[in-house]
């Protein structure tokens, strides 16, 4: 009775201590675990790869649970059954090995029948071809150019590198720009039109400063205005036009070059002869004064356009017999387009749609001509969608400069009217500058 006595008190002794164990690791914090200690195969001491059939087992052990469950088979120890199992010996012992799986918890309920199987297999490719359907679909919502839209990006964009030439070399075959003489009113004035950046922009600045600016700028415009009627200012800016026949020659040079970009731009010269001509003449200028915008430099408000004699400032212009009324929208327009940071695509976009635009006065078939139009604006927008795809406003923003165009259109034709009228400079223009501004006269 003594000795049982005993038995049961040792025996109560390692519960105690099983029990106190089992309490001091369920009271270690999460962070003391090592998860990056390596996971052990119950069976073999193999590598696991995670829960199978309810117990943390490697793959050799998995299958050979599945496969003897399924084949229901009856092994028989060859020593005294209870080999010890490692990963090396295995194969050796398959009754010890099939104990060992079911000591450690795996279960035969856990594993699925054949169509069990198939069933989870379906379900899987399943689920992959809906994400690959959800991938597709989402490629084709995706934003892209069609054929036709890329080639008629690539056209214009050759035409435009065939008929602008950034080194300016052909500059020096002007008549001299002659800056000297005596300076305007309008010329004075105009030189300080290069600070006034600004100024210039259509809603992209509402600092302090650029208020102040702009009420500067009135008031300049305040003072040319009233100065500007005295009875020597006529005289006076009638013979101080020394940069006229440069500019003229200037001008005339880049009507040729926007004839030549013309004939490029795809179904233009499928259009009548009387419907180019009437195009050409009357977008002319527009078209210019988009191209200039590649030499206008934001930094000092003037044109860039190779060597130091060839930088035009607004008093240059003022010296060919354009005033302020002209100028000042005109800086204000480069400006602004000039900060839409447009890319070499949609600026030859933009100089093909203004140059196509049916409600030119002179044109015959408006529905070809708008036709061709619409063709471009899609072009232009599936463009910016795709390479703008935040810049939501970006396509509203350039048709607006398309219409701030027509308005300094006006105000060319005004002066242009004005200056032709005296023979004494219309003799210093050429003769395709008369013959496509001439319309704008008669």
């Amino acid at each position: 009775v003594l000795n049982l006595l005993a038995s049961l008190c040792s025996g109560l002794k390692e519960e105690n201590k099983k029990g106190s164990t089992v309490v001091s690791t369920s009271n270690l914090a999460p962070d003391e675990f090592d998860r990056n200690m390596p996971r052990i195969c119950g069976v073999c001491g193999d590598k696991a790869t995670g829960f199978h059939f309810n117990a943390m087992t490697c793959e050799g052990c998995k299958g050979f649970f599945r496969r003897s469950m399924k084949r229901k088979a009856a092994f028989t120890c060859p020593f005294n059954g209870s080999c010890t199992i490692t990963k090396d010996n295995r194969r050796h012992c398959q009754a010890c090995r099939l104990k060992r799986c079911v000591d450690i918890g795996m279960m035969k309920e856990f594993i699925l029948t054949d169509e069990e199987v198939q069933r989870k297999k379906d379900l899987i490719q399943r689920r992959k071809d809906e994400e690959a359907q959800r991938e597709a679909d989402k490629e084709a919502r995706r934003p892209r150019l069609s054929d036709d839209q890329s080639q008629v990006i690539a056209t214009l964009v050759d035409a435009h590198h065939k008929t602008y030439d950034d080194s300016y070399s052909d500059f020096c075959r002007f008549r001299p720009p002659v800056r000297e003489g005596p300076v305007t009113r309008s010329a004075s004035r105009a030189a300080s039109l290069h600070s006034l950046s600004d100024a210039s922009s259509d809603s992209f600045s509402h600092s302090p400063e650029s208020v102040d600016t702009k009420m500067n700028f009135n008031n300049l415009l305040m003072m040319y205005h009233e100065q500007g009627s005295s009875p020597d200012s006529s005289e006076e800016e009638g013979s101080s036009f020394s940069m006229l026949p440069h500019l003229a020659d200037l001008v005339s040079y880049s009507i040729q070059k926007v004839i030549g970009f013309a004939k490029m731009i795809p179904g233009f010269r499928e259009l009548t002869a009387e419907d180019q001509i009437a195009l050409l003449k009357s977008s002319a200028i527009e078209v210019i004064m988009l191209r200039s915008n590649q030499s206008f430099n934001l930094e000092d408000m003037s044109w860039s356009c190779g060597g130091p004699d060839y930088k035009y400032q607004v008093s240059d212009v003022t010296k060919a017999g354009h005033t302020l009324d002209l100028l000042e929208p005109l800086v204000k327009f480069q400006v602004g387009l000039k900060k839409l940071n447009l890319q070499e695509e949609e600026h030859v976009l933009l100089m093909a749609i203004c140059l196509l635009s049916p409600d030119r006065p002179g044109v015959q078939d408006h529905a070809r001509v708008e036709a061709l139009q619409d063709q471009l604006s899609e072009t232009l927008q599936a463009y910016i969608q795709l390479h703008h795809p935040a810049g939501r406003l970006l396509y509203a923003k350039m048709i607006q400069k398309l219409a701030d165009l027509r308005s300094l259109n006006e105000e060319h034709s005004k002066q242009y009217r004005s200056l032709s009228f005296q023979p004494e400079h219309s003799l210093q223009l050429t003769p395709l500058v008369l013959e496509v501004f001439g319309s704008e006269v008669s």
